[in-house]
Parts: structure tokens; sequence; C-alpha cells
């Protein structure tokens, strides 16, 4: 198989898995926004899912995200997903639609500051660290109420969601409570009314855990692997 049928493979595969996921739960296929990541994945791969009508695109560095970006320009829609130093805000802030990973103050001061520069004002997600585990960024969920409280006055950001990376588990079931969790508290902070903060996304969900973390809410996936394989790609 060319590169082409295989992307063109995995993208209606995926596609399927999302759909009996989401029907699963109650819900349509269309509730849910599919995020292809693209870490190490060359442009040609990307135009090839571009092609298929893929059109979100996740990086988790900055400097891949910029050289993607100059190639594709207006073509599709990037999200940063990965953890997000201060210093490299100024690089992304006018490129991407949406930053998932904001976790601390300084980050989201910075994105305000950057936003506010370029006259726009950015959608994020909060990085809630549901595992608990020290390997995961993520704000703690008992200090979440307070941080996006504090956040909440920045008039350049608007805090559409949450996002969390669940444990890797052979078997998603024993990581189901991880994205449940997620929704609990989005429901919560939900019921607290706070001004400027918005529970309409839940990202969560990649390759291996996606299905499992659609059926307890997920409506943002963020999936590399099941669409890009295993990135073992020429250089060039």
């Amino acid at each position: 198989m060319t590169l082409e049928q295989i992307i063109e493979a995995n993208v209606n595969d995926v596609r399927a898995r999302i759909r009996r996921a989401a029907e699963k739960g109650g819900r349509s296929a269309d509730d849910i926004l599919l995020v292809a990541v693209t870490k190490t994945v060359p442009v040609s791969a990307i135009e090839l899912a571009i092609q298929k009508k893929v059109n979100q695109f996740g990086e988790n560095r900055v400097q891949e995200l910029i050289e993607k970006y100059d190639i594709l320009k207006e073509r599709c829609n990037w999200h940063f997903i990965g953890r997000l130093q201060t210093n490299k805000v100024k690089y992304i802030v006018d490129k991407v639609s949406m930053v998932h990973s904001v976790d601390r103050l300084n980050l989201a001061q910075e994105i305000q500051k950057r936003a506010e520069a370029v006259g726009r004002v950015m959608d994020i997600l909060v990085q809630v660290n549901i595992s608990g585990e020290d390997s995961k960024a993520g704000i703690s969920p008992g200090e979440l109420v307070p941080f996006l409280k504090r956040i909440a006055d920045f008039p350049n950001l608007k805090v559409k969601g949450l996002m969390t990376i669940a444990p890797f588990a052979e078997d998603p079931e024993d990581i189901r409570w991880v994205f449940r969790g997620l929704k609990n508290i989005s429901i919560d902070i939900g019921r607290e009314n706070i001004d400027n903060i918005d529970m309409h996304y839940l990202s969560m969900g990649m390759s291996n855990d996606f299905e499992v973390a659609i059926e307890e809410g997920s409506n943002i996936v963020r999936i590399g692997s099941s669409i890009f394989g295993e990135r073992h790609y020429p250089k060039g």
C-alpha cells in the first residue's frame, strides 16, 4: 500500500471507531472533534490527511508547528497540545486556534500578554492532572477552581474547557476512571457559573484509549499513530 492508501484507510477506521463510541455514549460523531497529532510527521503526510478532509492538527513542539504552519498556511487549523514554555508563546499566539495545555499561572499571563499584543482572544483549555502522576503535567483537581477564578478576568483568554492525559494502559478500561473524573469535574465547574469560563470542550483520549474517552464524554480526541502510523518516515 502507498502512504496515501495507508492514511486514507487509517482515517476511515478512526472515524468509524469515533462514530461507534459516540453512538454508544448516546451522541453523534459530529459532536467529536478529531485533532490529528503531527509530532515528527512530515508535511507530505499531513497534506495526504488534508486530502481526506482532516483539517484540525495538533503539535507538541513549537518549532515543528512554526515550520509546518509556514508551509501549509491557512489550509488547516492548528492546536498546541504539548507543554508550552512561556518564552515560546510569542511564536505561536497568532498561529493556533487553541492551546490545550495551560497548566500554570505564568503561562496564562504570558498568553494573555501576547494575545493582547496581536489583538486576539485566545481559546484555551486548562490541563488537569487527574491521575496524580508526577510525570504528568497539569493542575491538580483541588487547585483547579481557584486557578480558573484567577484567570477568568484575563480579557484576551477564553477558557473553553479542560484537557487531560491518561496514564498508558494495555486495557483502556483500567483508565476509564480518569476520563469519567474529568467529565465530573467539568460538570461541577459548569455549576459554578464563573464568568468567562466555559466547559464546552473536554480534550481527552489518544490512539490507545480514545473510544473509552468518548464514551465518558470527550469531544476532542488527539490521534497520532492511529492515523499516521508509528512515524517511521524518511528524512526530508
